[in-house]
């Protein structure tokens, strides 16, 4: 079979991972770039006698050397030869997208556009003639659309046919009349030099133009590449004599001129002034005064909807649990099985696991709801509504994708960091997302909100994420001041039109995300919780789970700790310390150390908190140190083992400090 390679590039938001998967199903894995914190995706696909990898570029606006995302797509395409490039635009906003292209076709790349969202344009009554497009740019171009997998099998085969040609004619790009002669003059040049394979002469003066220091170092190696880089120089001082402004911006124009043109001529778009379904939706949610006063609203509902429709459920695993519990420990006493044996299954497994377990309804409601929010398009949209807060008090808004994703689990959304250019910004949103209330410490604000805020569960645990995002506001407002000084990168927010989410792709999304709970808490809880049983029964002879054993005693010990916050028993401060390990198995100790199920567990919790105290214990399980795999996380992100370290130590204060208020503050107030 004919090997090739075919890369996908696209920009953000235009279904580029979606086209990935359908080239690719489950043939595909996942790793890093060489030498980069960034995701890399490579699959298989089979056609017609063709053995293809398929390579999914890092998505992107551009191929400037301003972020790693660039600098490892352009780097791809140069340096490995890749066949052909699919190129995935937003048919609904072909302008923008096309600024990629015009890049990708300029570096020397065999480019075949593919026009996604087809069906959305056509609903905008945009109508888009792709022969046209295709005159004026010189490459393939075909019309699909990803998620219904249609016209895939077109764009493949147009890709095959594509891949291995070489460039014979160029796009009509002619940079106009002043800037044309100079380009030229200085790609003669350039030809002349002894570039490595890949380099189109062209780019490499495009870029030099543009003051790249990645190609200039390139160039800098080569000889009579100093020559070059001195005429380049002349060039530019030139041209900001003729054009009164810096030559980035001149080619920049002149390529948006270009798109301009091409869009007049291919493009027939609706009536100016027409407002999308899209524009009049945003009219309202990405209001400058009811934009932020929504989202708060839709995180309010987000979370009722997750506590009051999974209450069913939650009882028929309590349930199911409860009934399984006691047919193991009758049949232990019907074979006069030893007493350990019984409290293992009771106590340990079905006490510790079942306790976590028992969320799992809630775990799966929340996932579905942040997909819906996630697919349908708003979530961008919340980005880009807390984009205008956070620039006010002096942080990046795109730092806020990140801290929406530790909604569902802080490592996945550390890892998203990598999207960040600066690094200063970058460290300073790793450090103050585990502030964000994570899907694991879920289960810990429902016991308690069940237990003692039967009547404003969706408002109490909507508290807690509020406080969450306004603590790692504030401290990234500290941090900013303090540790990382300077302004912010500017910062985009492409928005993507609303779309009807699939069913398909919801229940994906929230299996995807729900099972990894499940498995948390088939291995590591597991694991852990029948420690905290064996704790509960050592020393031999000790009633179980007293406070003469010696998970009793490890808690005894750091309990006047916390007397101050409202929770000083020995049964919360060990639930807290195994709590490092993984926030559900906070849960999980309780369940164990009580050992009784969930019904039980309530009664005992109300014995030994009061409200008050109820609410400062879950304000400090929001807060204090990240489980061990977020510590991991960070350690591999900054490569360094100061930052974890950091981390620990911040946030354990921080939540001391705030679960004191709280608690205090809540007795000075008279609340109970």
């Amino acid at each position: 079979m004919k090997k090739i390679t075919i890369a996908v590039a696209g920009n953000p938001n235009v279904g580029k991972s979606t086209l990935f998967n359908a080239f690719t199903g489950a043939r595909q894995h996942v790793g890093n770039w060489p030498g980069k914190t960034i995701e890399k995706k490579e699959g298989e696909l089979r056609h017609e006698g063709h053995n293809i990898k398929i390579v999914d570029l890092p998505g992107t606006y551009s191929l400037t050397a301003y972020s790693i995302e660039e600098i490892v797509a352009r780097n791809y395409i140069v340096d490995e030869h890749p066949d052909a490039v699919i190129h995935i635009v937003d048919s609904t906003n072909l302008e923008r997208n096309l600024y990629l292209t015009l890049q990708l076709i300029e570096l020397g790349a065999n480019v075949v556009l593919a026009l996604n969202m087809t069906d959305l344009a056509e609903k905008q009554k945009i109508e888009i003639d792709e022969k046209k497009i295709s005159h004026f740019l010189n490459i393939p171009v075909v019309k699909i659309q990803a998620r219904k997998k249609q016209g895939i099998d077109k764009l493949i085969k147009v890709t095959i046919e594509e891949a291995g040609k070489k460039r014979h004619k160029k796009p009509q790009m002619r940079y106009g009349k002043e800037l044309r002669p100079h380009i030229i003059e200085l790609g003669d040049i350039a030809k002349k030099l002894n570039l490595s394979e890949g380099y189109n002469p062209r780019w490499i003066v495009l870029k030099l133009l543009e003051c790249d220091d990645q190609v200039r170092s390139l160039v800098e190696k080569i000889d009579g590449g100093k020559e070059l880089i001195e005429e380049v120089r002349k060039t530019r001082v030139h041209l900001v004599h003729i054009f009164g402004e810096d030559v980035d911006t001149v080619l920049a124009n002149a390529r948006y001129g270009f798109i301009a043109g091409l869009m007049k001529e291919s493009v027939n778009k609706k009536a100016e002034g027409q407002l999308t379904i899209s524009d009049k939706i945003d009219r309202f949610v990405t209001n400058r005064y009811l934009g932020i006063p929504f989202f708060l609203f839709v995180m309010w509902l987000m979370f009722t909807i997750t506590f009051e429709v999974a209450a069913p459920f939650m009882d028929l695993i309590d349930w199911s649990f409860g009934w399984m519990s006691g047919i193991a420990v009758g049949w232990v006493a019907s074979v006069n099985g030893p007493e350990w044996l019984a409290s293992l299954i009771a106590d340990g497994i079905m006490g510790g696991v079942g306790s976590v377990l028992i969320f799992v309804p809630n775990i799966f409601l929340l996932f579905m709801v942040i997909a819906i929010l996630e697919d349908s398009g708003y979530m961008a949209r919340a980005a880009f509504i807390m984009d205008r807060l956070m620039h006010k008090i002096g942080l990046h808004g795109k730092s806020f994708i990140p801290m929406i994703l530790g909604f569902g689990c802080n490592v996945p959304a550390i890892m998203a960091t990598r999207t960040l250019e600066n690094k200063k910004d970058r460290l300073l949103t790793i450090l103050i997302n585990p502030l964000m209330s994570c899907s694991a410490r879920l289960p810990v604000y429902v016991l308690f909100v069940g237990a003692f805020f039967a009547e404003y569960q969706g408002l109490v645990i909507f508290s807690l994420y509020l406080l969450g995002i306004t603590l790692a506001i504030l401290m990234g407002l500290i941090f900013k001041k303090s540790l990382f000084p300077g302004l912010s990168s500017p910062f985009v927010m492409e928005l993507p039109p609303y779309r009807m989410p699939t069913l398909t792709g919801i229940l994906v999304h929230m299996w995807e995300r729900g099972s990894l709970f499940i498995k948390k808490a088939g291995t590591m809880i597991f694991v852990i919780v029948l420690f905290i049983w064996f704790l509960a029964n050592l020393p031999m002879g000790v009633e179980y789970a007293s406070q003469e054993s010696l998970i009793g005693q490890m808690g005894s010990l750091i309990a006047p700790i916390f007397e101050p916050c409202g929770f000083g028993s020995w049964q919360a401060s060990s639930s807290l310390l195994f709590g490092f390990a993984a926030k559900e198995v906070v849960v999980g100790t309780l369940g164990t150390v009580y050992g009784v199920g969930e019904e039980a567990l309530v009664d005992s919790l109300r014995n030994t908190f009061t409200p008050l105290s109820a609410y400062a214990f879950m304000v400090f399980t929001l807060l204090y140190v990240p489980c061990m795999a977020v510590i991991s996380v960070i350690k591999k992100e900054t490569n360094s083992w100061k930052w974890p370290i950091f981390t620990v130590v911040y946030t354990t204060l921080l939540a001391w400090v705030v679960s004191f208020i709280v608690y205090q503050g809540g007795l000075l107030l008279g609340f109970t």
